[in-house]
């Protein structure tokens, strides 16, 4: 008898409250608000993205977008419950524009979101050695587009590592330009390339822990970071961008916002 009057009781517990769960239930059709700090950091083959995490206590996880261009066709590339997201299958010299979406347990998916944020990936390598030119001619150059150690005089050679009258140097040849940025933590301090600022001599002191930008003959610019000079041999990281007058090394954060009949031909273009 104990057992059945348990039971009876548990069954009008359960149908009480299921009944307070259906009177005082109303259904949501409110999306997320469009995620918002929207930016990505450039790297090899590959682009994360990174942006600010919802306040709405329903958001359960961001759809991450992808277009040719601003205004294009977005494409979903996938989902996660973090506020980043990498794109390893993007394509070193590919520009890519970027949109993030809020969505809920409902199933509630908010508009992309606003900030204008594009990315080029390009090609970066670590810890690559060069000598002195006087000493090792054939192993004192480095060729970005080669992504190889080269003779100082080769026609690919973008800069080479020299030892005269007692200092260090980076060097580049007539057409190219190199700037010293100063001393940096890593190679992901230097953003973009400057405009201005080109040594005169086409040559600056190579100092360990500084980073330098380099012009190429062809335009491209690149950045290289010291890492340490053991007598002959100069130890570097660097980072190439493919594309000609792209001056995007790492992109930094963006926070260029359209008006909202751009905004709204974005949102259409996602094909909803």
């Amino acid at each position: 008898m104990k057992t059945l009057n348990t039971i009876f009781a548990l069954l009008i517990t359960a149908i009480l409250l299921t009944g307070c769960d259906t009177n005082d239930y109303h259904a949501d059709y409110e999306p997320p608000a469009p995620p918002a700090g929207l930016y990505t950091v450039t790297g090899d083959n590959r682009v994360d993205i990174f942006w600010n995490e919802n306040r709405e206590r329903d958001v359960a996880g961001y759809n991450v977008y992808y277009a040719y261009s601003y205004e294009g066709k977005y494409t979903l590339i996938g989902s996660t419950e973090t506020d980043y997201f990498i794109d390893y299958d993007a394509v070193n010299g590919e520009t890519y524009f970027y949109a993030v979406t809020a969505y809920d347990y409902n199933g509630n998916e908010s508009e992309l979101s606003m900030a204008e944020v594009d990315d080029t990936p390009r090609p970066e390598g670590f810890n690559v050695e060069i000598y002195d030119s006087e000493k090792h001619p054939d192993f004192s150059g480095f060729s970005f587009q080669n992504e190889e150690v080269l003779p100082f005089d080769d026609p690919y050679t973008d800069f080479y590592f020299e030892f005269w009258e007692g200092n260090y140097y980076l060097v580049v040849w007539s057409e190219a330009e190199i700037q010293d940025m100063g001393k940096t933590n890593d190679i992901w301090d230097i953003d973009e390339a400057p405009t201005s600022g080109w040594s005169l001599y086409k040559d600056e002191y190579a100092v360990p822990g500084h980073t330098y930008v380099i012009k190429t003959g062809e335009y491209n610019f690149a950045k290289v970071r010291i890492s340490e000079i053991n007598g002959d041999v100069l130890k570097f990281d660097w980072a190439y961008q493919t594309v000609p007058l792209n001056r995007e090394l790492k992109q930094a954060r963006i926070e260029r916002i359209r008006d909202k009949s751009e905004i709204e031909k974005r949102h259409n273009a996602r094909g909803r």
